[in-house]
């Protein structure tokens, strides 16, 4: 019997509409809480879903910066991620 085959799941994967990121997004704040990390990496995979560099092009943001900042690995603030309705986040 050969041995099953996992891969990691990515969300990004699966948030193929504006639809999907909105519903994925509304989930992650619900389960998030306070946890500005848990948020900015939600951020980050919606981000990778519509595709970064489009995303730091449109925002004026350089795409390294956005990668880290949308990482959920440092501590996030609103001064490096924007303010809540910012025009600059994912929608």
């Amino acid at each position: 019997m050969e041995p099953v085959k996992l891969r990691k799941w990515d969300s990004a994967e699966h948030l193929k509409t504006d639809e999907d990121m909105v519903l994925y997004l509304q989930a992650c704040m619900e389960e998030a809480g306070d946890d500005a990390a848990f948020i900015a990496k939600a951020l980050g995979t919606i981000a990778r879903a519509k595709g970064m560099t489009q995303l730091a092009k449109e925002t004026g943001l350089g795409r390294e910066s956005l990668g880290r900042a949308l990482s959920g690995e440092d501590d996030p603030s609103f001064a490096t991620t924007g303010q809540p309705g910012d025009k600059r986040l994912p929608r």
